[in-house]
Order: structure tokens, then C-alpha cells, then sequence
């Protein structure tokens, strides 16, 4: 991931991670130099054995460096591709800033846009407020309506916290019915109380969604969509499973049995090992002073994409779901498990009851898949309650 501007944001949503990571560079410009944008093009791309490439850019708000710095990102990865490889981008924005101008843009170079969005009015704007303390629920929505004008792909980027986990349906159905996208994800707040802004001690805030409440959201949701939304509607966590199901990798760092290949670089060329943890003691080092793929391949980052599978606890080796779940994201483990051992991610009671849940349905989808049929037959099925039999199991 590509941090232009860093952790610099027009907006300062409560539960945000990243705004404290300004912490780390007292009296930096957070800009991106045209130079350093140069330097990682060229080492990315050439590091690159496979035919297409993605740029991943987030922040912060990445559009506050403006118009002109993603022009020049597009001069530059043509000019350093290979023959024949494909060039993509994908960019994470709360969507305030777009214009005429930048939604032109991203459709005349085909970027994939993220749209951070938490629901309805009076859900969404709980958390996301500007730094007055403004709502942002209207603004965000004009910047959808640009992006639907322009006929620009976009998806949406739902976090899940306290405010609007226990409303899953009426979440989800804004989403499909008003707001329209086919494509969801849901990304679980867990928001580590201290100081710091690090991954650090044991507690969360109130504004954190509850192990038991994110496995609720999640099932109420699934059981929508497997009825009427399969092969309609993309929800990253049930597409990912689905994976699982059928005996291959997630494709979700969060779910992988190792992770480590989700790196971030900061807007001075700084490398961390993750987006979850930019902090001093995971800094790898700077391209601009140690080669890329050095920092990439170094011993440090292969120990910690290691450590996800190495560290799992004896009570998640012994799990039914850890095919798929994998022990969750490392920054989201430090519960004890029943025996007292340390390293069990906080959100496992959902997990464990979320993908116990699905077990009946993705059997039948899998068996769909495996005899050349579509899964999205599982919506005929269900009708008769062949394929959903077995409804919510306790958590």
C-alpha cells in the first residue's frame, strides 16, 4: 500500500488508526516527492513475475496530494512496464474530494475506487465526522453520485463498530437498495485503548464491535444474501470463504495461514510490515537507502508473516474453522484462550460462530462449483430449505 500523503486526512473519524501515525513524523510536509513516486515505480514493476500489476493507494485521504501526482503515477508505470504486462490501480478514499475532474480521470484510467462509507445517515455518521466535528453522510454520498455519473467501478468499504452492528440488515440493505453497489467489504473495528495508537494492551474501546456482535452482523447478513443475493451481490468475507470451502488459499491476508506480503510505504519511502503496524519496531528500513526487494525479502518481514501460523494456540490448531480462519489478523490476538494460553484473536467467538454457520450452504455451493453449476443455485434450493437446513447455531 501507498501512502502519499501519509496519515494527513480531511476527515477525523473516531476510530481511525492511521491519524496518529503523524506522531511519527514531526515537522514532515507528508508529501510524496515526484522522486521517490519514480524510484518505487521503477522497483516495483521490475520486481514484478507475473503479467499484471496493481498500485494500492490509501492513507489518510490519498486525493489531498491532488490531480497532478496520479497523472504522473500513470506516465510512470507506462513507462517502466514490461511489453504486454497490464498496469492496475486501486484507490481508498472517503470520497469527499472527488470533483468532475478527478472522476474523469479515474475512468480514463480504469482505477477501482473504494468508497468508505458505514451506512445510512444516521449510522455512518456516528464516527466519520470532519474535523469540525461535521457529519459527512451527504457529502460522501455526492461523491458516490459522481463516481455513478462517471461510470466509475467503485466498491464499498464498511467498517463495523459499535454504532451499527447491531443493525446488519439495515446496513446491508442501504447498501444494495440505495446506494447500489455489487460490491462489499466488511472490516471489523477493534480499536486498541491507549495512548499510543499502536498495538498495544489488552482492552478496547467503546467504540469497538463486540466479539459475539460481529459474528451476529455477519450471519444476519449471510443468511440475506444466500437467499436472495448469490452471484448479485460481493461480500468479500463470504467470497473468501467460499474459497476456503473448496480447499484454496482465502486471498485475504487476514485468513491466509502466513501473511507479511500486505507491506506499506510511508510518503518518505519508509517500509512497514503491514498496514496494522506501522510502528517503530516494524519499520524495515527506506528504499532510498536499502534496494526494495531487500527490504521485501529481509529476514525480519519473513519472521513476521511466519509468526501468524508459528504462534497459533493449541485451542486454534485444534478448531474445526481453522481452515479457513486461520487464527485471524496477528493485531487482533491478545485474549487468553480457555486454558489460559496467550495469542487468541478477540473477534474468535464470532469467527468460530459465523463460519460454523455457513458450513451447510458452502457445502452446497462447493458442490455446485465442483459439478460445473453455478453456486448462485443455492437461492432455489434454500427455497425449499434443502441447502440451509440446521438454522443459527448458538454462539
Amino acid at each position: 500500500m501507498l501512502k502519499p500523503r501519509g496519515p494527513v486526512c480531511n476527515l477525523d473519524c473516531r476510530y481511525c488508526y492511521y491519524l496518529s501515525k503523524e506522531r511519527l513524523y514531526p515537522g514532515s510536509d507528508f508529501r510524496m516527492s515526484e522522486e521517490l513516486l519514480e524510484e518505487f515505480t521503477r522497483h516495483y514493476i521490475e520486481s514484478q513475475k507475473v503479467p499484471e500489476v496493481t498500485f494500492t493507494w490509501q492513507g489518510g485521504e490519498p486525493l489531498l496530494i491532488g490531480l497532478e501526482f496520479f497523472q504522473r503515477a500513470v506516465e510512470l508505470q507506462q513507462e517502466y512496464r514490461r511489453p504486454g504486462m497490464q498496469i492496475h490501480n486501486t484507490l481508498q478514499t472517503n470520497g469527499i474530494p472527488l470533483d468532475e475532474e478527478w472522476c474523469h480521470f479515474f475512468r480514463e484510467n480504469g482505477f477501482l475506487i473504494g468508497i468508505s462509507l458505514d451506512g445510512p445517515a444516521e449510522l455512518h455518521d456516528v464516527y466519520r465526522t470532519d474535523k469540525s466535528g461535521r457529519a459527512t453522510f451527504d457529502r460522501v454520498m455526492a461523491g458516490v453520485e459522481l463516481l455513478n455519473e462517471h461510470w466509475v467501478d467503485f466498491n464499498i468499504l464498511t467498517c463495523v463498530h459499535a454504532a451499527n452492528a447491531d443493525h446488519p440488515l439495515g446496513v446491508y440493505s442501504f447498501l444494495r437498495d440505495e446506494v447500489g453497489t455489487k460490491h462489499i467489504q466488511f472490516i471489523p473495528v477493534v480499536e486498541r485503548d491507549n495512548e499510543t495508537g499502536f498495538q498495544e494492551g489488552e482492552k478496547v474501546t467503546e467504540r469497538s464491535v463486540g466479539a459475539r456482535q460481529y459474528g451476529e452482523f455477519l450471519i444476519a447478513i449471510f443468511d440475506e444474501w444466500v437467499r436472495h443475493d448469490v452471484g448479485r451481490v460481493f461480500v468479500q468475507i463470504f467470497d473468501v470463504s467460499l474459497a476456503g470451502w473448496v480447499g484454496r488459499q482465502p486471498g485475504l491476508c487476514v485468513f491466509d495461514e502466513t501473511c507479511g506480503t500486505a507491506l506499506v510505504m510511508e510518503h518518505n519511502g519508509d517500509l512497514y510490515a503491514c498496514d496494522h503496524f506501522v510502528e517503530p519496531r516494524y519499520r524495515l528500513g527506506n528504499i532510498q537507502e536499502t534496494p526494495m526487494g531487500e527490504l521485501v525479502s529481509s529476514a525480519t518481514q519473513r519472521r513476521f508473516g511466519s509468526e501468524k501460523r508459528d504462534a497459533l494456540p493449541g485451542y486454534c490448531m485444534e478448531c474445526d474453522v481453522r481452515f479457513i480462519c486461520n487464527g485471524g489478523c496477528p493485531k487482533n490476538r491478545f485474549i487468553t484462550t480457555p486454558d489460559g494460553k496467550d495469542g487468541l484473536n478477540y473477534l474468535c467467538e464470532g469467527y468460530r460462530a459465523f463460519f460454523r454457520h455457513i458450513d451447510v450452504p458452502m457445502r452446497f455451493m462447493e458442490s455446485e462449483l465442483r459439478a460445473g453449476r453455478p453456486p448462485a443455485n443455492i437461492m432455489v434450493a434454500d427455497s425449499g430449505g434443502a441447502a440451509h437446513r440446521g438454522e443459527r447455531q448458538d454462539i
